[in-house]
């Protein structure tokens, strides 16, 4: 058994540690003492707790045990592994050698991290220069490898490139330097028009055309205020010009996307989108929204109103509902009412079925949590019709709806 297994083992509590192998305690197996041999949960509840964010038992790669997913290891290798099977090192394996990484690297959850000097998918590449060399010609002007917007591979720069849509997508260069999304206009993360549709973005810098300046051409020269007092104007009590939904010109904003009825305000601070769920129902069918908050009907409760609060329910039978793999009641981090978990109000980021989710790990575009264009559900974003990248950043649609 590995050593993660044996640590793990130690950590359920349910057996000891014999010269590297499990002995586990009367009314459980396991190589980690980690399933119960008796179970009271339902075959139904058991595979709800198995299911992995894309609602697949055992990422297929495993059997549901009482809750717990028991990972696909017939051959004793142990490469298939995590809650729910989501990692397989098997991925790491190369064809020719037989060796994990091609023997230049290390495999984590089915991914190669390979060795100086090393590359591949199965770190089955070497290079022609040395590291050094290597690090040298990925250096940027700023002194930075790949400007810290991409990956260094034998002396070339592979950018992230965050728009699918685009020749070579928003960030390109020899060595990542040009980043076009610093063309974009203030905040404004709902457009493809760059320099706020009034110049030429070059290499992330904005020639600006005839009667508009600016960092990001976004004020006209007939304009009687100043960037500053323009950029207050458009502030009002929030903390980005907009409030970040919106492009703001001589004072004044334009709330995106344009047609979209559901941002308004003066400064754009009223977003309706955040009274969906992720199937769009406004505030679960109960309640009305008014600039971006629900107001529930008599019996209901909750951002979404999606609790009622009348219970046909015990005590008992709702606790039971609300327990999660590990059998905390809401991971410790909510209450629980009616069989659902109501998370901690104080914790903002806390979501999901059974609070277990922490939403701070969605990925963020200008400070907001999936640039305000798609809801976080458990730490990745899913993003509204016509969005995509992993913030929600990226419109696809040729026109605004």
């Amino acid at each position: 058994m590995n050593l993660v297994a044996v640590m793990r083992a130690f950590n359920n509590g349910h057996g000891k540690c014999d010269c590297g192998k499990c002995k586990c305690d009367q009314g459980w197996y396991g190589d980690a003492c980690q399933y119960p041999t008796h179970c009271d949960l339902t075959k139904k509840k058991s595979n709800q707790m198995c299911k992995n964010s894309q609602d697949i038992i055992c990422s297929n790669a495993g059997t549901c045990h009482c809750g717990r997913c028991k990972c696909d290891n017939s051959d004793g290798s142990g490469l298939v592994y995590g809650k729910f099977c989501e990692c397989d090192d098997r991925e790491c394996i190369d064809d020719e050698t037989e060796e994990i990484c091609g023997g230049h690297g290390k495999c984590y959850c089915g991914n190669c991290y390979c060795k100086a000097g090393w590359h591949g998918d199965k770190c089955e590449f070497q290079c022609d220069i040395t590291p050094w060399e290597s690090k040298r010609r990925c250096t940027s002007p700023d002194g930075k490898i790949c400007s810290n917007r991409g990956t260094c591979v034998c002396g070339e720069c592979t950018c992230h490139d965050v728009d699918p849509t685009g020749d070579w997508g928003d960030i390109h260069g020899d060595t990542c330097e040009c980043d076009e999304r610093d063309c974009r206009a203030v905040y404004d993360r709902y457009s493809d028009d760059f320099c706020s549709g009034h110049g030429q973005c070059n290499c992330g810098r904005c020639d600006c055309k005839a009667g508009w300046y600016g960092k990001k051409c976004e004020h006209p020269q007939s304009c009687t205020l100043s960037p500053e007092e323009s950029i207050r104007k458009c502030q009002g009590s929030s903390d980005l010009p907009c409030s970040g939904r919106g492009k703001c010109e001589c004072g004044k904003c334009t709330c995106y996307p344009p047609g979209d009825r559901r941002v308004y305000g003066k400064t754009c601070e009223c977003d309706d989108r955040r009274c969906e769920d992720l199937d769009g129902v406004v505030c679960g069918g109960h309640g009305t929204c008014s600039c971006g908050r629900c107001i529930c009907e008599r019996g209901w409760f909750g951002k979404l109103c999606q609790h009622p609060r009348k219970c046909n329910m015990t005590e008992e039978q709702s606790k039971n509902l609300c327990e999660s793999a590990d059998g905390i009641l809401c991971s410790g981090k909510g209450s629980c009412h009616c069989g659902k978990c109501i998370c901690s109000a104080e914790e903002w980021y806390i979501s999901g079925e059974f609070c277990d989710c922490d939403d701070r790990d969605c990925d963020k575009h200008d400070g907001l949590i999936c640039t305000g264009n798609g809801i976080c559900s458990c730490g990745n974003c899913e993003c509204w019709d016509g969005w995509n990248g992993n913030a929600c950043e990226i419109w696809l649609g040729s026109e605004y709806p």
